[in-house]
């Protein structure tokens, strides 16, 4: 018997899913959450192999899937959201994302889901893989215990050149503001590209309003991006 917890803030999803596993013998419902606190509670008293999670609504975030699995490390988490990004995605794998379904998906696919991901192996529905293949995303490098756990190291120098990118500068404004040369500048580009696990100018913007080097406030966002992405000297290649 596979032990399911429903995460999800809409009542209409979590009784859409229950529906769909009302049925089946192998999987027990055994708890339903609303919000990350109600998640973090149950798991603390109830034995759970899998939680189906739309870690997107509201009162979730992915930060509760890291929080959960150094706690309870045996429980699997598949996500269950609308179709996401690839940045969005990576990000919820390195979090401790195993499996990631659309909440579009057929009934049989939902359902096949659950005991491949309770078996720990890495189960993705059509249109995730899709994404995942078409953006050449190497999921067994992005696994949780590998690099979850490890802070990524960020020199002082590339803290400056991402603040500076997520501004809009281009590579010789930043070489100009730091004294040195759009050689160096792009060589800390493809460093701080590869630390990070992205490869284009919009998510290091993301991960500099996330972890505030930049206020969004602080600049046109849009604006920013169209500069940084438009210009011949950003070239990482």
């Amino acid at each position: 018997m596979i032990r399911l917890l429903l995460a999800d803030y809409s009542d209409l999803s979590r009784i859409g899913l229950k529906t769909i596993f009302e049925k089946n013998k192998e999987i027990k419902i055994v708890g339903e959450a609303k919000s990350n606190e109600e998640l973090k509670n149950i798991l603390s008293k109830v034995s759970v192999d899998v939680v189906m999670i739309d870690y997107t609504s509201e009162n979730f975030n992915i930060e509760v899937v890291s929080e959960c699995k150094s706690l309870y490390p045996e429980v699997h988490f598949l996500a269950i959201t609308p179709l996401q990004s690839r940045e969005v995605l990576i990000n919820a794998i390195r979090h401790g994302i195993n499996s990631y379904i659309k909440k579009d998906c057929d009934e049989q696919e939902i359902q096949d889901s659950i005991p491949s991901t309770a078996n720990g192996d890495k189960f993705f529905c059509g249109r995730i893989l899709e994404t995942i293949q078409r953006n050449d995303i190497n999921i067994d490098h992005l696994d949780y215990e590998a690099l979850s756990c490890l802070p990524v190291s960020l020199s002082q120098r590339e803290l400056e050149i991402i603040q500076l990118i997520a501004e809009g500068n281009t590579n010789n404004q930043i070489a100009e503001n730091l004294f040195i040369s759009t050689h160096t500048v792009n060589t800390h580009r493809k460093n701080i590209m590869a630390k990070l696990g992205v490869n284009n100018t919009a998510a290091i913007v993301m991960y500099a309003v996330k972890y505030r080097l930049v206020s969004p406030s602080e600049f046109n966002f849009s604006t920013s991006l169209d500069l940084n992405l438009s210009g011949e000297d950003h070239s990482v290649a």
